[in-house]
């Protein structure tokens, strides 16, 4: 058994593959307000960070401008889009093993929050945690803010017992401004080859989901 009582995860690009439906609204988004469209370059700009940076730093959006296309693309995406999402190999056996080996699972997301507790029930996760935090509407929150509160929830006062598994310089960030571990996962999104995370300080990379219980217990 391994120190960490609470194991607190990332969502997109860690236990779930979200890319087509993002992808899907973007595209939609960008059409709407004649924007252009998504070339493969971009295209991992859009998944992981808040909607409102990507489309600031991908097309120069700001003021009400940047606010109109972040709803628009969140209407779009709250609905049969937000459900196009595939759990990666290995997820489900992984919380089995943690429930079974009484660690507190959580999640923390930069996703809004009534979406992602849509989709984590949608795709079973809320059997195994109800600790689950997200963005706010209006992106105040930041990555370090939304693991703290899984923290908090959890009533875990020892920050050595936290450790944070996310697949974005976001998740490492976050978990560094507060103090606590990262193991990042190379599986997602963000971390893709080894110059992305070798610089970093993690207690572990991980390949496929099960890993990390191999991590968890070396």
């Amino acid at each position: 058994m391994s120190k960490y009582k609470l194991i607190v995860f990332d969502l997109d690009g860690t236990l779930l593959d979200t890319s087509e439906g993002i992808l899907k609204s973007v595209k939609e988004t960008l059409f709407h307000f004649n924007l252009g469209e998504i070339n493969d370059n971009m295209i991992q700009r859009f998944i992981g960070p808040p909607i409102q940076n990507s489309l600031e730093e991908v097309y120069g959006l700001t003021g009400i401008t940047l606010q109109k296309a972040t709803d628009y693309f969140r209407t779009i995406y709250s609905g049969e889009n937000l459900l196009h999402a595939r759990v990666y190999d290995g997820i489900y056996d992984l919380f089995e093993y943690l429930k079974n080996n009484s660690y507190l699972i959580s999640v923390a997301t930069y996703k809004r929050e009534d979406y992602a507790i849509n989709l984590l029930k949608a795709f079973h996760f809320d059997l195994y945690s109800d600790i689950l935090f997200g963005a706010d509407n209006y992106n105040k929150l930041k990555k370090n803010d939304i693991i703290l509160k899984c923290i908090k929830k959890s009533k875990i006062k020892d920050y050595s017992q936290v450790l944070m598994i996310g697949d974005t310089l976001h998740d490492y960030t976050g978990s560094k401004l507060i103090g606590i571990d990262f193991m990042a996962v190379t599986y997602g999104f963000g971390f893709k080859s080894k110059p992305d995370y070798e610089k970093l300080d993690c207690i572990a990379v991980v390949d496929t989901p099960l890993e990390i219980i191999k991590a968890l217990n070396d």
